[in-house]
């Protein structure tokens, strides 16, 4: 009796018994990510195109000079032709990395979506550990005047990142620190950013430099207990807007931040 769900095909072998890669035709590839980064900037950002132009244009004016300096013009063009264009996608790299703030920026959630660029031995939380709603208009909450509080567990100790209106989310900064450093005790440090553009505050773009620029204090093993002790400690629930799902907050494309 032949069985109702097909088995997918096993990948065929290749020289030396070893198994080729299937390609995975659900994934983009990498003209077509390219492709996409680029749309997506040039909405954002139209200046790009023409800065990407400008880079490969100069690069490649280099090139001709030093060719017919050394008399090897074509050789140096073949060098020089590859180079422009990774220059031109280097400045599509740090145009799409703009455009991408541009696009969360102010937008409920946006620190969460910064967070997801920590690398390993980090962990954060992607719904906020403490909230407090905002106020209404025209009978319903205001989502952009919400303050939040994020955190995340690594080797600098544990971080807190507020956003939102100034007074509450210091207010819940300023609570949730104490309530962190009585569980974890003082061996390890509570390092606290205001996310924003205002005085002392940390534009988002900048998050996480600054948090990297913490000095290290626990070993990765040290940085796991405390992640532990956080997950114990649960979060502090209090009032989120009406209409948000902190769990669906803007995400930020890795790819997209890479030029790739």
């Amino acid at each position: 009796m032949s069985s109702s769900t097909s088995a997918s095909p096993e990948p065929k072998k290749g020289l030396f018994g070893r198994r080729k890669k299937v390609k995975d035709r659900s994934k983009p590839g990498w003209f077509a990510q390219i492709r996409q980064v680029f749309a997506m900037t040039r909405k954002a950002d139209p200046a790009a195109v023409w800065w990407m132009l400008l880079a490969a244009l100069a690069v490649l004016v280099v090139a001709v000079v030093v060719g017919v300096l050394v008399d090897q013009l074509v050789y140096v063009m073949v060098l020089g032709i590859p180079l422009a264009v990774l220059v031109a996608v280097l400045i599509l790299g740090r145009r799409a990395e703009r455009a991408a703030f541009a696009q969360i920026e102010g937008q409920p959630g946006a620190t969460s979506a910064v967070l997801g660029q920590l690398r390993r031995g980090w962990f954060y939380d992607q719904e906020p550990v403490a909230a407090e709603a905002g106020g209404t208009m025209r009978g319903m909450r205001d989502l952009h005047n919400a303050a939040m509080v994020f955190r995340a567990v690594g080797r600098p100790g544990v971080v807190l990142l507020a956003e939102g209106p100034k007074g509450p989310a210091q207010r819940l900064l300023t609570a949730e620190r104490k309530r962190v450093a009585r569980v974890v005790g003082e061996e390890v440090p509570v390092h606290t950013i205001t996310v924003g553009s205002g005085e002392g505050q940390v534009p988002l773009r900048g998050v996480v430099k600054k948090i990297k620029g913490l000095p290290k204090k626990l070993s990765n093993d040290e940085a796991m207990v405390v992640q532990q002790r956080m997950k114990a400690l649960g979060k502090n629930r209090a009032p989120v807007p009406a209409g948000m799902d902190p769990s669906r907050a803007p995400r930020m494309s890795r790819r997209a931040l890479r030029g790739r």
